[in-house]
């Protein structure tokens, strides 16, 4: 058995660090985690630093606002991700010439998103209950349309996120885990939208996701059930809803055009 060699050691590091220097977005991404937590981070410590009333009440509401974040996520996720498998297997031609209708394959990704959702978050949600005295269901009935809500929003971005990669191929998988952490900051989940640099909080209203964790707080901390926020929100994923929808079809009908369902797994 040969010793170990520098030289050998030292050849292949070479070779990772051009594969590295070779593609930009692999070098975004080293610096785009680190900044979207310093980001996110950063608001709730200036948060809770000037709201000292706020502390005693710190435990619950970022409980809530992980379990709640974590529909927003699962149900992107849960929808995104059964398409890239379809297109990993290379099976999505093989649907598609079947009588199979491409609002048909929207509606049973969103029903397995659904339930992949109901099945990791709820799991988390009943383990809070023992690990840490705090139970979801305290929120009440608007918990339904935060929900709700949340389960749209994730769908949106799914189809969205899945028309760029059947558009571009693979190679822009990642957007999936890239695209809703992006929002995160933006979201208030951790914090008021108030937080925010005055800039940044007509983008954040934008947001459906910024009214149900607002509403999230007024119920925690006003014991008040905000229901002009959750319709607020339910319009806005109207629109992106109805956006994701449109853009996933006519991405699915360029790509039949174009004959690339077939080299869908590049």
């Amino acid at each position: 058995m040969n010793g170990i060699s520098l030289y050998r050691i030292g050849a292949l590091a070479l070779r990772y660090l051009y594969l590295l220097r070779s593609s930009r977005v692999r070098i975004i991404e080293l610096a785009y985690w680190p900044t979207v937590q310093m980001i996110l981070w950063g608001f709730i410590t200036r948060y809770l630093a000037g709201h000292s009333d706020v502390l005693s009440q710190a435990t619950g509401l970022l409980l809530a606002g992980v379990l709640l974040w974590d529909i927003l996520f699962r149900s992107q996720l849960g929808l995104s991700v059964v398409f890239f498998e379809e297109l990993h297997a290379r099976n999505l031609a093989q649907l598609l010439i079947s009588p199979l209708q491409p609002i048909e394959l929207i509606l049973a990704l969103m029903s397995i998103s659904l339930v992949r959702t109901l099945l990791g978050v709820g799991i988390a949600i009943l383990l809070a209950i023992p690990f840490y005295d705090f139970n979801l269901f305290g929120l009440g009935l608007p918990l339904a349309g935060f929900f709700l809500n949340l389960l749209l929003m994730g769908w949106a971005i799914g189809l969205l996120v899945s028309a760029l990669v059947l558009r571009y191929g693979m190679g822009a998988e990642s957007i999936a885990w890239a695209a809703i952490f992006a929002l995160a900051p933006l979201c208030g989940i951790y914090y008021p939208v108030a937080t925010l640099p005055g800039w940044l909080q007509p983008l954040s209203w934008a947001l459906p996701a910024s009214y149900v964790f607002e509403g999230m707080r007024a119920v925690l901390l006003e014991h008040a059930a905000r229901l002009d926020y959750l319709l607020y929100a339910l319009l806005l994923n109207a629109g992106y809803l109805g956006l994701g929808i449109r853009v996933f079809l006519a991405t699915v009908h360029q790509a039949r055009e174009r004959g690339s369902l077939l080299q869908s797994g590049e």
